[in-house]
Formats: C-alpha cells, sequence, structure tokens
C-alpha cells in the first residue's frame, strides 16, 4: 500500500494532522493518522471514538468492524466520512451516541470536500476542542 508523508496532511483547522491512534493501530495507511490518499475511495478521514451504537449501525450496513481485532466501543478510529455522515443523518441530534464524537485536530481536511461541513463536525466535536484547533 502506498503511503505519503503525514506532515503533508492537513486537519480541518488547516493545521498539522495530528496523530490519532496507534492502540489500536488506526487510518487507512494503519500509521495512525486519518489521513486520506488517492488509494483511499472510502475516505477514512474523520477521527472519531467508537461508541456500541455506532459499531451495531455500520453493521447493519454491512460494515461489521467488529471484526477488527482489538476495535469495540471506546477506542478511536479513522471513520469513512460517508458512514459517519450517514450516522449524523440517521441520529436524533447532537448527544446521540450512534454518532462518534470528532477529533478535530485529528480529522483530516479531506472530510470537508467528502460531504461534512466544519459547522457539522463542530457540533459533534470531543470536547473541550470543538473551538480550538487542539494539539
Amino acid at each position: 500500500m502506498a503511503t505519503k508523508p503525514s506532515n503533508h496532511n492537513l486537519n480541518v483547522f488547516k493545521k498539522p494532522l495530528a496523530l490519532f491512534s496507534q492502540t489500536p493501530m488506526t487510518g487507512f495507511y494503519r500509521d495512525g493518522y486519518c489521513r486520506s490518499g488517492p488509494e483511499d475511495s472510502g475516505n477514512h478521514a474523520v477521527a472519531g471514538l467508537l461508541t456500541k451504537e455506532f459499531l451495531d449501525f455500520s453493521a447493519s450496513r454491512g460494515n461489521n468492524l467488529r471484526q477488527v481485532p482489538g476495535l469495540d466501543e471506546g477506542c478511536k478510529w479513522c471513520l469513512c466520512t460517508s458512514r459517519w455522515k450517514e450516522a449524523m443523518e440517521a441520529s436524533k441530534g447532537v448527544g446521540d451516541p450512534v454518532v462518534p464524537k470528532v477529533f478535530l485536530h485529528a480529522t483530516d481536511q479531506s472530510a470537508l470536500s467528502n460531504g461534512v461541513s466544519m459547522d457539522v463536525l463542530k457540533k459533534f466535536a470531543a470536547e473541550p476542542e470543538a473551538a480550538g484547533g487542539g494539539g
């Protein structure tokens, strides 16, 4: 699988993309970053905190993430932008656990060109980073 330096990817604040998780190792490139490239047709750009409800939702749509070794609720995982958006649209609003909280400092800016607005991401941001750029 081709890779490119993660320091060339920017987050939604147009700052260098932050490392998201190495336990379990996440990202399309399995390097801990929620970065996307031309090989990533799913745009695994949204840095989310998995919930039981989201895992159930994703499985009901044909993608059982529980099959990934070590992956369960409470894990940080790079999500397909379209699946995160689908969960958000199916939700009852902010606070519905079907929508994983988003870590904006680790979410690749490509999510913004794949159907999710900055305003929506901020509504579902993990605190306290909704207002700032995070680390």
